[in-house]
């Protein structure tokens, strides 16, 4: 009698004859697919794990079946969705994941990662503009480091080519109760706040600052980087630390 057990979160079809066979993916599997789009949870066509939304990437597919992000979740037609890492996305493109979703054949553009970064990366600024233009952010060292003292602090950017040193020094012994992202350049930073570059920022709690932390986090898993946050032991781990997000 054969029966469906999991194994390290991938499917497979167990039989007498062959006990751990793996399958590409289980009739129960691809009925969950067709599924409305409703809770806070969704499937990865690559990986087949079920996550939270704000830590995946949606696309759709075109009249002209062309392979399409939705950042925003709201285009119409059926989704696939796909974990916000490098790895599953060069997967998806390698091993044919978007034509077996959309169940036929489909353009997958050549420059898609390229394509998806840029646009987390236009997204986080625009973010954080509007969380300036709201009062919700301040930068330079002295402002942001009254507010990540004060307890207000909601989460903390760094510029991606800040001083690994002068990083530790600003977040001091806060960095392990906030989340901190390094998503964007000095330059980038700057031009947000009407200067030539900046390198510390400090976002307020609340759903911008959620909102943020989680497009940052997509950004960093699209990008092949470490988690977005850097905890705080010892002045040489929190240096170390501080560094390898950096990369």
């Amino acid at each position: 009698m054969k029966k469906v057990v999991r194994t390290l979160g991938k499917r497979r079809l167990t039989t007498p004859e062959h006990p751990t066979l793996p399958v590409d993916s289980a009739p129960d599997d691809d009925a969950e697919d067709d599924q409305p789009e409703t809770g806070p949870l969704r499937r990865c066509a690559v990986t087949r794990e079920r996550l939270a939304k704000e830590r995946m990437i949606r696309f759709v597919v075109s009249p002209d079946r062309i392979v399409v992000p939705d950042l925003a979740a709201r285009l119409p037609g059926r989704g696939i969705w796909l974990s916000a890492r490098r790895d599953v996305l060069q997967a998806a493109c390698s091993r044919g994941a978007f034509a077996k979703a959309a169940r036929g054949q489909v353009n997958v553009p050549p420059e898609l990662s390229t394509v998806l970064q840029e646009a987390l990366a236009r997204r986080v600024g625009e973010l954080l503009g509007l969380a300036r233009r709201a009062g919700q952010a301040v930068c330079g060292f002295q402002k942001a480091r009254e507010m990540l003292v004060s307890g207000r602090a909601g989460m903390a950017i760094e510029a991606r080519d800040g001083s690994p040193e002068e990083i530790a020094r600003f977040l001091g012994g806060h960095a392990a109760h906030i989340p901190v992202v390094q998503p964007l350049d000095a330059a980038t930073l700057g031009a947000i706040f009407g200067r030539d570059h900046v390198v510390h920022v400090v976002v307020t709690k609340g759903r911008l600052a959620e909102k943020l932390a989680d497009e940052a986090s997509r950004l960093a898993g699209l990008s092949g980087e470490l988690a977005e946050q850097v905890r705080t032991r010892s002045p040489r781990q929190k240096l170390n630390e501080t560094r390898q997000a950096i990369r």
